[in-house]
């Protein structure tokens, strides 16, 4: 009985392969699902909303509400001048926020709004999600489509929020000078601003509300380019932030507890030209992992560090595994990047792949899922693990526009 089964459940995952066609990933416009021929992996197009750009959470920004995902949507964006495509960074017609049921790929419009908004903050657990239009922060319930005003910044301190806390009950962001304003408005490509927002060492104020009583708390002012603003996945007291700028100068990620006001810096460099960045919490709360390059464009590490003990774990990846972006699942048993062209910091020649990785002692061995050489990396994929861990979700522009993908694992 037990070999049949096993029989049974071969032949059946034979025909499911046969019932889709094995393609090369992009280049031409792709069924809702395929085998990529290079990885042999499945890929499912998640958002099919014809004529229109679909673009996922940045990675850090956890996009899930239960089995659903949180979205935007809007006409088709025009990026012909743009280098490095992010949604704040893109002016697009009618862009709104949309909910994505990952069963059915039945997704719903939760936002009407005229004027650009920007923000990808979800209240996981209260199924609300949080964004900003001008100086007033609004919230949209998931299940009921209540829209509620949140919070309008007074005219003297006008911040940007990012990041929801733990427990629901505290937006987080920075608010920069007028001064730098003006410098991102004159030079808006990043090859250009970041080295200039960087000398310059403007005020930044990084700051909470209280999402009940609308209290606004100035936790931290400080010269450096504070940015990345991220709360802890469990410590609703807990925030993390960085010093921008080019990481070679920079001691990157540091820790406040918003209560207390105690600052902790999380990665000291220790030698010429070692980058650490792109930070991230893991799900369970315990640790912040990192892409960690020691030196610069030579040695290729992903390290996470104990914000209890203060403890490194570190794995060695090659030249061509190296990702713009990592993420870890709910046990950080697996993590996945989403590579990078040669351009990106470690020049990979062959890095333009979607990566599983799994440690290995102190090392990653890699699985390649989905091959991204008709994807243009001015729009970096952004990996997410889906809920149930079994799939790796990221956005693609390989059919000409940008879309949602999930790969199976």
């Amino acid at each position: 009985m037990k070999l049949f089964s096993t029989v049974a459940l071969l032949f059946a995952t034979v025909l499911s392969l046969h019932a889709q066609e094995m393609l090369e990933t992009g280049g031409k416009k792709m069924p809702d699902e395929w085998i990529d021929k290079d990885t042999k992996h499945r890929v499912v197009k998640l958002t099919r909303m014809e004529g229109r750009s679909n673009l996922s959470f940045y990675f850090h920004n956890n996009p899930f509400i239960g089995n659903s995902m949180v979205f935007y949507s809007s006409n088709k964006n025009n990026v012909d001048s743009v280098r490095k495509q992010e949604i704040s960074t893109v002016v697009s017609g009618n862009r709104q926020i949309h909910l994505l049921d990952l069963k059915t790929l039945k997704s719903e419009q939760l936002t009407y709004h005229r004027l650009p908004m920007n923000g990808e903050i979800v209240d996981n657990k209260k199924g609300i999600v949080y964004y900003q239009i001008r100086d007033t922060v609004f919230c949209v319930n998931a299940k009921t489509k209540e829209v509620k005003q949140v919070f309008v910044f007074p005219d003297d301190f006008k911040g940007t929020v990012t990041a929801i806390n733990a427990d629901g009950t505290l937006l987080g962001g920075a608010k920069s000078s007028d001064e730098e304003k003006e410098l991102f408005k004159k030079y808006p490509n990043k090859s250009s601003y970041f080295d200039i927002i960087y000398e310059a060492k403007l005020p930044r104020t990084l700051f909470t509300i209280n999402v009940k009583t609308r209290a606004l708390d100035k936790v931290h002012s400080d010269s450096a380019w504070l940015n990345h603003v991220q709360f802890s996945t469990t410590d609703p007291n807990l925030l993390m932030f960085c010093h921008e700028g080019p990481w070679h100068k920079v001691n990157r990620i540091w820790t406040i507890d918003v209560k207390t006001k105690k600052i902790t810096q999380i990665h000291k460099r220790i030698m010429d030209m070692e980058i650490a960045g792109h930070e991230w919490p893991s799900v369970d709360g315990q640790t912040i992992w990192y892409d960690l390059q020691q030196p610069r464009s030579t040695k290729f590490y992903v390290e996470g560090h104990n914000v209890n003990t203060g403890q490194k774990t570190k794995y060695e990846l090659q030249r061509d595994e190296w990702s713009i972006h990592f993420n870890s699942n709910k046990d950080n048993s697996l993590f996945c990047g989403d590579g990078g062209n040669s351009g990106q910091v470690a020049r990979a020649k062959d890095g333009m792949w979607i990566y599983l990785f799994k440690p290995e002692g102190d090392k990653f061995v890699s699985t390649r899922l989905v091959n991204m050489k008709h994807h243009n990396y001015r729009l970096e994929p952004n990996v997410h693990f889906s809920p149930d861990g079994k799939w790796v979700i990221f956005r693609a522009n390989f059919e000409g526009i940008e879309n949602v993908y999930a790969v199976e694992l």
